[in-house]
């Protein structure tokens, strides 16, 4: 135990196991603390018949006469030929017990026990059988261990009752047997015919059997006895090591009655080791309520007391230290109990008195002379102290003796930047996890105690050190503790911890707190280093950055919420490093380093640090804020919409930002209003509200109700209760969604789709809907309440009814006729699709018939002539019949012209490619030119023969 312990967390994590040592002093030969051969087996049933070892086999023995002559009581010599029989038995069984003899065995053993008080010579006979049941249990078939489990299970129940017989040896050995239950040995000796049964066997029948129960309770036969009380509690330190014995124990009060009795005499130091052991095991193994419970006592915890300030003040051994802080996590846990007497005890006030003495100087005689050195074993004492705070401060009446024991000085005593060439007691890194220990406690403590807070500069100290935390002083921290997780060679631990410090104080709303940090520069501090951290960051430690980015945020909101004047001084530059962080890359958010948490800081500091300052409000539009806003609604992530369409409900109050949000357009161009009714659609899909397949209302006379309103029968409340309709409106976005699309002027949305309109009707309508709702339930609660209105009231409720009903009726009415236009309307395109389809196909046969006449003009002169004919009588028929006088004739056709196609006077030619005419670069001299075979440019030629002079040229 103990040297291991691992400090426990300030937010209440479980402590885990300490590590066993076991004391230094060994026991006195042969007295407490020595084994005996260990055992190994479990019990069976019972036959008439057994048999004895006779070199390597057994050879038959009448268990039955043996148990029969016990049971007589006429003849004057029966007490020897008894002794002898179990002598004989003795020797029989020298390798083992077979599974099925064990029950006749354990027979003969009740029967020699009830002879003792009569006849003192049965003693050893029950002592040497007690010694057979540390021999291994044997098995003569496989299925021996099933068939004589309940035998064996009630013969080891027996070892507990025989506790009861007041013999020392006996009791001893009965303890020796149990312990060598879990220190299996094979047999001396193969016994043909036999093996041995499982080594966990006689472990799981003493389960079975409640062996643990009964030892516990033999502890009260033993209040004097110390040897025997010592081999009853090292026989329970096994038995403990199963969580269904510890449950059998504590069903027998154990904690409380070893717990009680930690701090009774004992020289060898044996039964404070064992006790605290068990403890151990009964907190872990077993339910850790009722074992809480059964320690939550005056009479325990003066026990734990005693033995903590002893082992404190007198214990100088590396196994008294152990032991120490063992005890203390003991106490740590049973402090978790609200109702612990911790303080009537005295406890608490020494807890806080050793916790501090080193720090502020006490003149308590306890600690006069007392000083912890560096060992292992005090570092952990000193962080196990720190814990035991965090746990007492929840303890409203512990804040007194927090004040007199002047905790948060000594805690302030640590938050300080390291001074160099000064003499420490503690090794650099051990100061450090002290350091960050004492801030994590003062989150903790501090917010209870905020006048001694004050009274100790707690703000000009925590400024001051984070300032020393963002210094560029030379610094190489450890990071070696829990609380230094990510801060290796850098300060960024110490930061953290510093800003939860901060937080907690700004949380508890205490307006002298919050006044001095602003006063003292704390908003521009705090904007200035989150700025560093965005430029200091790297991959290793973001995750740190991003807590305490988050924290730094979470602070500026606690400060500027309420205060028109400190939104002021968080300035545009406050607004700027909130926008850098919704610039995050949405896929970021999927990574679980943080930035989910980053993130709804930042909206919360939008809330608390920007609406309601309208300079800074402008700022943000200005900077595209609320397209930033609306790029994270669109991501559709449940956590964040509720708390964007409440930021985007306050800033719609601003005139400006009607502009920005109708401006706005997501993916496939979607628009503010799209988006939001689209939410409306999800939101009333996982509500349950009925809707039909294109969205209109089923039932009028409950257009908004849930599935779990339904659900939910009305039930007559009080008046300051609200009803499930009000409660509907804070529970989903509903409201803020109708709230926004209000602000925005329902008219004149763009952007929607029929389907849009038709869950626009609804939202419109949202209020009148709920407040027939909630008509309706006053309504339910008079008749559940039997109440009878006069007419008047009677009239009112029903026409506010009707009426509500009659607006459902409307809006159905009109979304249905949205319905129909829209198919009418789909109709129509559908048509003008098919016109449209049906033009393109005609063009087409046009141009192909135009083509074939093309083709049959230039393949047959016949149809070629016909054509002209008919171009020329066309021509002709379009003419005056007689021309107007002094009017100048003009041909539109050429005489003589064989072409296929119509022609005119105009023809279009196309350029001659610049490959044939050798580009701007080619010569000139075009008669010196000559087309090359190949093609290409013309390349001009050295001499150009002429016709007859080729002909000369020719040999005749």
């Amino acid at each position: 135990m103990g040297a291991a312990v691992e400090t426990i967390e300030a937010r209440g994590t479980e402590v885990p196991r300490a590590e066993r040592i076991p004391p230094r002093t060994a026991p006195p030969k042969g007295g407490v603390g020595c084994r005996q051969p260990t055992c190994l087996g479990t019990c069976g049933a019972s036959l008439s018949r057994s048999v004895c070892l006779n070199r390597g086999a057994f050879k038959t023995m009448d268990l039955n006469r043996v148990i029969n002559l016990l049971e007589e009581t006429d003849k004057d010599d029966l007490e020897e030929k008894q002794l002898n029989s179990v002598k004989k038995l003795v020797q029989c069984y020298q390798n083992g017990l077979p599974l099925r003899d064990l029950a006749q065995i354990f027979k003969i053993l009740n029967l020699c026990a009830e002879k003792i008080e009569n006849q003192p010579h049965f003693i050893e006979s029950a002592f040497n059988i007690l010694k057979l049941c540390g021999l291994p249990f044997l098995k003569k078939k496989v299925s021996d261990e099933i068939t004589y489990a309940e035998d064996t299970a009630n013969s080891i129940a027996l070892l507990g009752e025989l506790m009861k017989i007041p013999n020392s040896e006996l009791r001893i050995q009965i303890c020796k047997c149990i312990i060598d239950f879990y220190h299996a040995e094979p047999p001396k000796k193969h016994i043909t015919g036999y093996q041995q049964a499982n080594s966990s066997y006689k472990i799981k029948m003493a389960e079975v059997s409640g062996l643990a129960k009964t030892m516990v309770e033999s502890l009260t036969l033993l209040e004097n006895q110390l040897v025997e009380k010592l081999w009853v509690l090292k026989a329970l330190q096994h038995l403990s090591t199963s969580e269904v014995n510890c449950t059998l124990m504590l069903k027998a009060q154990a904690a409380r009655e070893i717990c009680a009795h930690l701090n009774d005499p004992d020289p060898s130091g044996q039964l404070l080791f064992r006790s605290s052991e068990i403890l151990w095991n009964l907190l872990e193994k077993s339910p850790k309520e009722e074992t809480i419970q059964q320690l939550s006592n005056l009479e325990c915890l003066l026990a734990l007391k005693e033995v903590f300030k002893n082992l404190f003040m007198r214990g100088f051994s590396h196994y008294d230290r152990q032991l120490r802080n063992d005890i203390l996590v003991i106490t740590t846990i049973i402090a978790q109990n609200p109702g612990t007497p911790m303080i009537e005890c005295g406890f608490t006030r020494d807890l806080i008195l050793f916790a501090t003495f080193t720090e502020v100087k006490s003149q308590n005689p306890l600690v006069k002379g007392l000083k912890l050195s560096n060992s292992y074993e005090d570092f952990e004492l000193k962080k196990l102290l720190f814990n035991i705070i965090v746990i007492l401060c929840k303890d409203l009446p512990t804040i007194q003796l927090l004040i007199d024991g002047k905790v948060i000085l000594a805690l302030f005593t640590y938050v300080k930047k390291p001074e160099k060439h000064k003499i420490m007691e503690w090794s650099a890194a051990q100061y450090e996890e002290l350091q960050l220990h004492a801030i994590a406690t003062l989150s903790s403590v501090a917010p209870f105690l905020t006048e001694e807070y004050m009274l100790c500069q707690g703000n000009a100290r925590v400024l001051a050190f984070l300032e020393w935390c963002e210094s560029e002083d030379s610094f190489f921290s450890h990071g070696n503790s829990f609380h230094g997780t990510g801060g290796r060679a850098n300060k960024f631990a110490q930061m953290r911890y510093s800003l939860r410090l901060l937080r907690a104080m700004v949380y508890t709303e205490d307006e002298t707190i919050n006044n001095d940090l602003c006063e003292k520069g704390t908003i521009q501090q705090l904007i200035g280093v989150f700025k560093n951290t965005i430029s200091k960051s790297n991959d290793k430690e973001e995750a740190i950055v991003l807590e305490i980015q988050s924290d730094i945020l979470l602070i500026l909101s606690g400060l500027c919420e309420h205060h028109i004047p400190r939104k002021e001084i968080f300035g545009t530059e406050g607004v700027d490093i909130i926008l850098h962080v919704m610039k995050t890359d949405p896929t970021k958010l999927r990574t679980g380093l943080g930035y989910n948490v980053l993130l709804l800081s930042t909206l919360d500091s939008i809330w608390c640090c920007i609406l309601g300052c309208y300079p800074l409000e402008d700022y943000f539009l200005e900077k595209e804020g609320i397209f930033l806003l609306l790029d994270l609604l669109a991501l559709n992530q449940k956590k964040f919409c509720n708390l964007i369409l409440g930021i985007m409900v306050e800033f719609c109050d601003n005139p400006k930002t009607t502009a920005h949000v109708n401006a706005w357009r997501g993916k496939k161009d979607q628009t503010a209003a799209s988006l939001l009714i689209k939410l409306w659609r999800k939101e009333e899909k996982e509500l349950g509200v009925k809707r039909d397949k294109h969205g209109m209302i089923i039932d009028t006379k409950k257009p908004l109700f849930t599935s779990f309103q339904e659900e939910q029968k009305i039930m007559p409340l009080p008046a300051n209760c609200p009803t499930l309709a009000v409660m509907d409106v804070a529970e989903n976005i509903r409201a803020k969604i109708y709230a926004v699309l209000g602000k925005l002027d329902f008219e004149n949305l763009p952007g929607l789709s029929a389907e849009d309109f038709v869950t626009l009707c609804i939202i419109h309508r949202y209020l009148d809907f709920k407040i027939g709702e909630i008509w309706n339930e006053i309504c339910e609660e008079i008749k559940l309440e039997k109440l009878r209105p006069v007419n008047t009231d009677k009239k009112i409720l029903e026409a506010i009814t009707t009426a509500s009903e009659n607006i459902g009726k409307m809006v159905a009415s009109l979304q249905s006729e949205m319905i129909e236009s829209q198919a009418h309307q789909d109709v129509q395109n559908e048509q003008k699709v098919y016109t449209k389809i049906q033009a393109t196909h005609k063009q087409r046969e046009l141009a192909n018939k135009s083509w074939e006449n093309f083709l049959a003009r230039t393949s047959n002169a016949k149809t070629l002539k016909k054509a002209k004919r008919l171009q020329e009588k066309a021509i002709e028929s379009s003419r005056y019949s007689k021309p107007p006088p002094n009017a100048i004739f003009h041909r539109t056709d050429i005489k003589g012209l064989n072409t296929t196609v119509p022609s005119g006077r105009v023809v279009t030619v196309e350029s001659t490619p610049a490959r044939l005419l050798g580009g701007p670069l080619a010569d000139t001299d075009i008669a010196l030119k000559k087309l090359p075979i190949r093609g290409g440019a013309l390349q001009k030629v050295k001499a150009v023969k002429t016709v007859n002079e080729s002909k000369k040229s020719v040999p005749t």
